[in-house]
């Protein structure tokens, strides 16, 4: 990184959960096609809608990082699902009753690293501007009737929630060391069939996130994953050459919510990735929560007393289009 750059406060705001048993009993899910996963529980919004869930992790993260509100310069929303209305800005719904001034407030949308992207371009912003404070923000809630969290994706169960970083020029309790994106738009016809349609859910609902069965087959499985790894190895190589770091030094990695055989394929094996020193053990309980995976981790590693000064942590994302996004970085402080 050519300027320092840190995060000051993380949080999150996570609904009660719901287990696979409640959700079979309730006629929600399907054992069969579920239990290979690993998913145990997902977190389940009844009521709060994405932006209102938003609202509460912003005020969270910002009386952690000790930051005012209206001290801000920037806020990003990534989100990868329907925000309570058509054709609106929940970014700045969220602005408003976070009580955030009128500050620049810019909805982000690249899937499932949406997060991790809006990081990104916010550090950008801050060096390039010269300000020094942002808020980065994700949520999403996955319900019925256009979305099916136990269904949509069988291979990773959706979760419901909000995620909050807010990220300093001046102090923080981690240090960015490198962060980095690359892409792939080669793949983005994956998710999407061959016809656009002309309103949203057009082509039926619930949406349903199976690979283009059409795009599988001309590009083949085995090409498909060789190309995933070989974009997340490149964004993990740019940021520890960045951070001056090596996979091995990485003491805690916070990855993507996703299911276990999708988590030994694209993480696990490839990268030589313990389980242990991951969020596996949370993700599993509170299920995929769109682009925020990363923020929540990173909260619940806080919360957990798990970061200690001296530490590196890795924030992975990896999202449909396909991007992949990695942040190194150093626990300078005790959160």
């Amino acid at each position: 990184m050519n300027r320092e750059l840190y995060v000051a406060g993380a949080s999150s705001w996570l609904p009660e959960r719901m287990t696979l048993d409640e959700a079979e009993r309730a006629g929600l899910a399907d054992r069969a096609r579920v239990w290979n996963t690993g998913i145990e529980s997902v977190c389940v919004s009844a009521e709060k809608s994405a932006p209102e869930m938003a609202v509460l992790a912003a005020r969270s993260a910002l009386e952690r990082s000790k930051t005012k509100p209206e001290d801000l310069h920037l806020l990003l929303h990534a989100c990868a699902y329907h925000q309570g209305h058509d054709i609106w800005p929940s970014a700045s719904y969220i602005q408003r009753f976070s009580g955030v001034g009128a500050c620049p407030a810019i909805e982000v949308r690249q899937m499932s690293n949406g997060g991790m992207v809006a990081l990104e371009l916010a550090a950008g912003y801050l060096i390039a501007h010269d300000r020094p404070t942002a808020l980065v923000t994700t949520a999403d809630r996955f319900c019925l009737p256009g979305f099916d969290r136990w269904r949509s994706d069988p291979s990773s169960p959706f979760g419901d929630g909000a995620t909050a970083v807010v990220l300093s020029t001046r102090t923080g309790f981690a240090r960015i060391r490198g962060l980095a994106t690359v892409s792939a738009p080669e793949l983005e016809r994956g998710s999407r069939g061959d016809r656009f349609s002309d309103a949203p859910l057009a082509e039926g609902s619930p949406i349903d996130l199976n690979l283009n069965a059409d795009f599988l087959r001309d590009l083949g499985l085995e090409t498909l994953l060789r190309r995933i790894e070989a974009g997340q190895r490149e964004a993990f190589d740019r940021a520890c050459a960045q951070a001056d770091v090596k996979l091995s030094d990485v003491d805690w990695y916070v990855l993507p919510n996703l299911g276990r055989t999708r988590m030994r394929a694209q993480f696990f094996d490839p990268f030589g990735i313990d389980p242990q020193r991951s969020t596996w053990s949370w993700g599993r309980q509170v299920g995929h929560l769109g682009a925020g995976d990363q923020f929540g981790g990173l909260a619940h590693l806080v919360s957990e007393g798990a970061l200690q000064p001296g530490q590196t942590c890795v924030l992975a994302g990896v999202g449909a289009g396909f991007t992949w996004t990695v942040g190194i970085l150093e626990i300078i402080g005790t959160p």
